[in-house]
């Protein structure tokens, strides 16, 4: 009784804090994501005992804590990105979620398998390290439906793309380990599966979000029904969507991002570009929310608002509870982690490894030298990582061991510097292109 009395005044305190103190700490080199990972390092065993069990045994539930975080995160993501698919734009972010994660991938494998390390597992490890993770900074991610900044909507979208997109890798690294995998039994299963993977999991995510969007909008618009209930709707199409794909064995954090994306798209269509959502129901009175939901010319973009405002709350409660989880597996392993190998691997994947695939997969690319230099930098690690780290734990047992010491430096390095940075190198790009804009205009 008297740790779950301290558990709900830790997270009270956590969340009424960050709430209140949102302005000062955004002037501040930090961001909630650096606070939540400190609190669960104070409240883990390593410090006051307070979580006095080892985390990374009951693997299990920590993966599935953590697949259901990302799940909300990345259909919240998809649903920011409110530009035409056909729009050039997303050459960005298909360079950095599919190219520079490929490339990202390749030079870990070689680092990690230079190192010593058997070959299953270092391009296990590599795919885990892949992943980005916008979410942690708050900063780096598209502020509202509409924003089309190239640096934000492309961090964002890569942190929306690659999650998935790291898991035929994973499952290479698990084969290689010994792990059964009926998708890796020869090459042409393996090239059949990541192909359907893909394929079925847009066809899922895009198909489910079309018909959820059409059904919601007939029933509202037709006979006044299924109106105050957005938030139910987000649930309800995340885990259709997501176990619809699992079920036909796609990729299913893809099929939820592309979920989101679909699902803003209708909207997109339905509305146009003459105005942002925002702008069009800045005008709605609170006794007029169940005439705009009802009618035909505001009820998609209500919907879609309802669904991103919701998911969004939703996404700030997972952050929380995911970073006091990480926070505690730290204080547990911390000995693993001071270990020259994984700390090694960890620095390299920020300062080398990052960099150098974000200016390969830039080659050619509609973007000036500060955005890619940027967008280099800003590769946040966090729950993605977390969660291959322990998933593999669950699928391959010790074996793969020296995957969470290695996620788990990597999450910590990356939360520290790129949240203290991130707020300023954003400041001074922004003050930059400012400046470009005001010397191109007096010319």
């Amino acid at each position: 009784m008297p740790h779950e009395a301290l558990w709900f005044l830790i997270v009270g305190v956590l969340l009424m804090f960050v709430a209140l103190a949102r302005g000062p700490i955004a002037r501040l080199p930090l961001t909630g994501a650096m606070i939540y990972l400190v609190a669960g390092v104070i409240v883990g065993p390593g410090v006051l005992g307070l979580v006095n069990a080892d985390l990374a045994q009951s693997v299990r539930t920590l993966t599935v804590i953590a697949e259901a975080g990302l799940v909300v995160s990345l259909f919240s993501v998809g649903m920011h990105l409110r530009v035409r698919l056909r729009d050039p734009l997303w050459r960005l972010p298909l360079r950095l979620g599919v190219l520079a994660m490929i490339l990202s991938v390749a030079l870990t494998f070689a680092l990690a398998w230079a190192m010593g390390m058997p070959a299953g597992v270092a391009l296990f490890l590599a795919a885990a390290l892949a992943p980005t993770d916008p979410v942690l900074a708050n900063e780096l991610r598209v502020h509202e439906a509409g924003d089309a900044e190239p640096v934000r909507f492309a961090l964002s979208g890569e942190g929306g793309l690659n999650d998935g997109a790291a898991l035929p890798f994973a499952l290479l690294g698990l084969a290689l380990c010994g792990v059964p995998a009926a998708a890796t039994q020869s090459a042409l299963m393996f090239a059949a599966s990541l192909l359907w993977g893909v394929a079925g999991a847009l066809l899922i995510g895009a198909g489910l979000a079309t018909l959820c969007a059409r059904l919601v909008f007939h029933l509202r618009t037709r006979y006044g029904e299924a109106v105050g209930v957005d938030g139910f709707i987000a649930i309800g199409l995340m885990s259709v969507t997501y176990g619809a794909a699992l079920l036909v064995h796609a990729y299913a954090f893809v099929a939820v991002f592309a979920a989101g994306v679909a699902l803003r798209h209708a909207e997109l269509r339905a509305t146009g570009e003459q105005h942002s959502p925002a702008e069009t129901l800045e005008t709605v009175q609170l006794g007029e929310r169940t005439e705009v939901a009802t009618d035909p010319r505001r009820a998609h973009v209500w919907l879609a608002e309802g669904m991103t405002g919701f998911t969004l709350e939703i996404e700030h409660f997972a952050e929380l509870s995911l970073l006091l989880i990480i926070g505690c597996v730290v204080s547990a392993h911390w000995r693993d982690m001071l270990e020259p190998q994984a700390l090694a691997i960890a620095l390299a994947l920020v300062f080398v490894v990052r960099p150098l695939a974000v200016m390969g997969s830039m080659i050619g690319a509609r973007a000036d030298g500060q955005q890619r230099r940027l967008m280099a930098w800003m590769g946040i690690r966090g729950v993605g990582a977390f969660y291959y780290a322990i998933w593999g734990l669950d699928q391959a047992g010790d074996t793969l061991q020296p995957v969470l010491a290695a996620a788990l430096d990597a999450i910590v390095i990356s939360v520290a510097l790129h949240g203290s940075t991130a707020g300023y190198v954003l400041r001074r790009y922004y003050r930059r292109a400012q400046d470009r804009r005001e010397r191109s205009s007096s010319v």
